[in-house]
């Protein structure tokens, strides 16, 4: 009966900001990732082996989230001073979600 037959809409994978604890699709945040090897790392590709968490690529979410024990939760696991430097060298390059001097 039906001439056209509708696919129901894809789905799009859903995760959680753990600076703002807002949820956005997947590919709309950045990966970190605990690797094997105890390392914590950005990951671009999103499909690192280890433990991920995620952020929005802005400067604030990044602040909220290298402040206190954030990421240490989050990857249930303490890392290491440099790593954590390298992610905050990273932050620095992102942009600020609003302007606060203007």
């Amino acid at each position: 009966m039906a001439d056209h037959v509708q696919r129901p809409p894809r789905h799009v994978p859903r995760r959680t900001c753990i600076g703002c604890r807002q949820e956005a699709g997947k590919r709309e945040l950045v990966r970190i990732v605990r690797t094997p090897e105890q390392r914590l790392a950005v990951d671009p590709t999103g499909r690192a082996n280890g433990r991920g968490a995620y952020l929005h690529a802005t400067r604030v979410c990044w602040e909220k989230a290298l402040k206190g024990s954030t990421i240490s939760h989050a990857l249930k696991f303490n890392p290491a001073r440099e790593d954590v430097e390298a992610l905050r060298a990273f932050a620095v390059a992102l942009p600020a979600e609003e302007s606060e001097d203007s």
